[in-house]
């Protein structure tokens, strides 16, 4: 008997992920939005401390909780990709080309896991839609930091009269502020809508037996 994609038993196993994902994504956002340094230092370090982050809650998380599971081993796998690449990015020297490599690798490797898993976990589990959505998101990232022109540099005058730079690093590290912003209230909305579904589901399990039994 193949397991239904509402069941029961894979939400309330599966929603804890989606909010614990949030989380380090969640921070990612507020580091970037609420610094004024925009550079590549900055991105390099708060990314590795985000990807890092993610790499270990992904993996524990997905070894404790989903057990037996189709996606638990494209999860696993994802965890480690993050670990090693947010490790990576932390040891890199800091400047615009180690950046563009670092979250380029990391959005198109975990997109493209993230997505094959979704693929794979279809009318299977209950996480399917979720890992397709956030799989397709990363990757389109990963297209986006290829599509910026590392060497892009742009002088301008802001409001107050000050001459200031906008330049490729500037871009990227905004760009990936956004991302982590637009992760974090997907993945929030994801849990706690597959957590209200076990909440849901458990009174009709329930109303079941009692009309067999009666």
């Amino acid at each position: 008997m193949s397991v239904l994609p509402d069941d029961p038993a894979q939400r309330s196993a599966y929603w804890p992920l989606p909010i614990a994902r949030a989380v380090p994504a969640a921070v990612l956002a507020g580091i970037i939005t609420f610094s004024a340094d925009h550079s590549a230092t900055l991105g390099l370090i708060s990314f590795g401390g985000f990807a890092l982050v993610t790499g270990v809650l992904l993996a524990v998380l997905a070894w404790r909780r989903l057990g037996g599971m189709a996606v638990r081993p494209y999860l696993l796998a994802q965890g480690i990709v993050s670990i090693a690449l947010g490790a990576l990015a932390l040891a890199l020297p800091r400047g615009v080309p180690s950046l563009f490599l670092v979250v380029t690798v990391w959005a198109a490797l975990t997109g493209a896991l993230e997505l094959y898993s979704g693929l794979r976990a279809r009318r299977r589990h209950v996480a399917s839609g979720d890992l397709l959505t956030v799989g397709a998101i990363t990757a389109a990232a990963a297209i986006v930091f290829v599509l910026i022109p590392p060497e892009f540099a742009q002088q301008f005058t802001g409001p107050d009269g000050v001459e200031r730079k906008l330049d490729s690093a500037v871009v990227a590290v905004g760009l990936l502020g956004a991302y982590a912003a637009i992760i974090a209230v997907f993945l929030v909305i994801a849990g706690l809508s597959a957590k209200w579904g076990t909440q849901k589901a458990a009174p009709a399990a329930s109303d079941a037996v009692k009309g067999k039994s009666t």
